[in-house]
């Protein structure tokens, strides 16, 4: 009995130990989600000839440790015969809300910004990597993000607030087929493509909460907080 009883102990203290090494585990994977990240996003449509290589350098940027690389189909080239599958009228809201701040006379493509606050040629690697080492990471505050809510820690939006904003992208490779336009008959990998971008509310530099939406089947949620106007991005996270 006195055996048995000794195998069933070790039995048990192994379980244990095994569940609490599960237990840092998610731990640690759920620290590094909240780490600093670089913000890229990339604004581009199937039906702009010089957008395909920067689709590819936005699929590489996001096997990059520490980078949140977001793609957003642009609507104002459908008019040369192929609708961007993925376009939606908010996301060329958002570009051109960028223009002003950066400099800019109008949007273009392929445009990448890196963490709201410059801007580059997307189809250019070394001049978009230049730009990442540059503009480096950002959360100078604490974002929590935990399934349907998001807590924002203390700290000090620059015009006294900030918008939240929730993004939901699709990080698997999607190939889309064009029939029509600039890119007829070629099939474009697409990656980390957004398919949904709501603001949530504004943070006043006080420790906040908010709920946050599903993101729905198949997609992952980002979280950026960003000052208002096409300003630069204060904080990220993603899940």
């Amino acid at each position: 009995m006195g055996v048995q009883r000794n195998r069933l102990h070790r039995r048990a203290l192994a379980i244990c130990t095994a569940v609490a090494l599960l237990g840092l585990g998610a731990g640690a994977a759920f620290a590094d989600e909240m780490k600093p990240l670089t913000v890229v996003e990339l604004f581009t449509s199937q039906g702009c000839s010089s957008c395909p290589p920067a689709n590819a350098n936005l699929i590489e940027l996001s096997k990059r440790p520490g980078i949140l690389a977001l793609s957003f189909g642009v609507t104002y080239w459908d008019r040369l015969g192929w609708k961007d599958v993925f376009a939606k009228p908010e996301y060329t809201v958002r570009q051109e809300t960028y223009e002003a701040p950066l400099g800019r006379d109008g949007p273009f493509t392929p445009q990448m910004v890196v963490n709201g606050r410059a801007d580059v040629v997307g189809n250019r690697i070394a001049e978009v990597d230049q730009l990442i080492a540059a503009q480096g990471k950002v959360n100078a505050l604490s974002l929590d993000l935990k399934g349907r809510s998001l807590t924002i820690g203390e700290g000090s939006p620059p015009d006294g607030n900030a918008d939240i904003w929730f993004v939901t992208y699709d990080e698997r490779t999607v190939n889309v087929p064009v029939k029509r336009g600039e890119n007829t008959g070629r099939t474009l990998p697409h990656k980390n493509v957004v398919h949904g971008l709501t603001k949530l509310g504004s943070w006043n530099g006080k420790t906040q909460t908010v709920d946050v939406p599903a993101a729905g089947p198949g997609l992952r949620t980002a979280i950026l907080v960003q000052t208002p106007n096409g300003g630069p991005i204060l904080a990220a996270a993603t899940e």
